[in-house]
């Protein structure tokens, strides 16, 4: 099943009243890899007054956490969490480190501000549709190497190239495509090339436009 998320983490930073707030945000599959983003935010900003954070660590938005971090009840990590959900954004985390500036603002105020600061946050990131990938090795004599280079040009991510006895390519394709870019391979080179599945797993696609 595919989902929305960041492709890659990313930050902002505005003034709201003499207050400083930072936003990151980032892709996080599970709640220990939102957990690693949000000590590493703690531990570049030791000395701020809040680090205020929501997440959803799952695929289907089962497994959602927030907190105010000592911000008056509701201010701040659910108004977060509600940015992450109207976004219907998932494995995605917001923190958003507030430095006080002397100048209150009341709880109207910080809702608005920290909403208003993961809503920009996630304006500024690239999103990208994540779904299972299958991930193919090709190995194929180098007599084939053009004949097979014209046929996963746009079919599929390359990540590996190695060229050795025989010529060998590590390709990444869309599970739910695997079997008929296999087929379509295999008839494209008459049989002669190897193709085998090494591994599965989620990786980010752009989005269209």
């Amino acid at each position: 099943m595919s989902f929305l998320s960041v492709a890659a983490p990313h930050s902002a930073e505005k003034i709201i009243e003499k207050s400083r707030f930072l936003t990151y945000t980032a892709h996080t599959a599970g709640e220990e890899e939102a957990r690693a983003f949000l000590s590493s935010v703690r531990a570049q900003h030791p000395l701020a007054t809040h680090v205020c954070h929501a997440f959803v660590a799952d695929r289907v938005g089962n497994l959602m956490r927030f907190s105010d971090d000592g911000e008056p009840q509701g201010t701040a990590g659910m108004p977060i969490l509600g940015v992450l959900r109207a976004r219907r954004l998932f494995e995605c985390s917001v923190a958003v480190v507030r430095y006080f500036g002397g100048i209150k603002l009341g709880a109207g105020g910080l809702t608005r501000a920290y909403s208003s600061c993961a809503a920009e946050c996630l304006d500024g990131a690239e999103l990208a549709l994540w779904d299972e990938c299958a991930e193919l090795r090709v190995t194929a004599d180098y007599s084939e190497v053009n004949a097979l280079l014209r046929f996963l040009e746009g079919r599929c991510t390359v990540l590996s190239r190695e060229f050795a006895q025989k010529a060998c390519f590590v390709v990444a394709v869309r599970a739910q495509e695997s079997a008929a870019f296999c087929t379509a391979l295999a008839d494209h080179l008459c049989g002669r090339a190897e193709i085998r599945e090494t591994g599965k797993y989620f990786a980010p696609f752009p989005l269209a436009h």
